[in-house]
């Protein structure tokens, strides 16, 4: 029998994200990187890499954010997840995670700096867990949730993307 959502959440210790769905971190380098050594958009030290257990729910989203590092996405376990990515020029990209690459589902994807992103399961599924690992590590100090209206006027060609991973 396959474990649900609650299963994971249980066994892995996952608490409320505040874009959506449960996560927890898993690991923080001990290495730091001072604030004068990253570029002006982090604002202060840094570990290294920092990386989370993330899941999302059938009915949950991973609402729509940037953040000042690269993030790499690992498929787990469930269901695809679609993690939608808008980069710094305005072009949409679709990233489908999952564990069948005949159905063009990848293992990994790539989020870089500055773009802005969130995900779904796909439909039908019943919940995604996947990790995310970034590099200069995370700091809620570097992220910024998406306003559905500034991002409406910044990127009008993606409304429907907008309209369905932003509150």
């Amino acid at each position: 029998m396959r474990p649900n959502a609650d299963f994971w959440i249980q066994h892995l210790s996952l608490e409320k994200h505040i874009e959506g769905g449960s996560y927890r971190r898993s690991y923080t380098a001990s290495l730091n990187i001072s604030k004068d050594q990253l570029p002006p958009s982090f604002h202060g030290d840094r570990p290294v890499a920092t990386s989370i257990y993330f899941l999302l729910e059938q009915q949950q989203f991973s609402a729509m954010h940037r953040i000042a590092s690269d993030e790499l996405w690992h498929f787990y376990f469930g269901d695809p997840l679609m993690v939608y990515e808008i980069d710094t020029n305005g072009k949409l990209i679709k990233h489908l995670l999952g564990n069948n690459p005949g159905n063009g589902e990848q293992f990994q994807c790539m989020v870089r700096a500055g773009s802005w992103f969130g995900s779904k399961v796909k439909v039908g599924g019943e919940y995604a867990l996947v990790g995310c690992t970034v590099s200069p590590g995370f700091d809620f100090n570097d992220f910024e949730l998406g306003d559905r209206d500034a991002l409406l006027a910044m990127y009008p060609l993606h409304s429907d993307t907008i309209h369905m991973l932003t509150h």
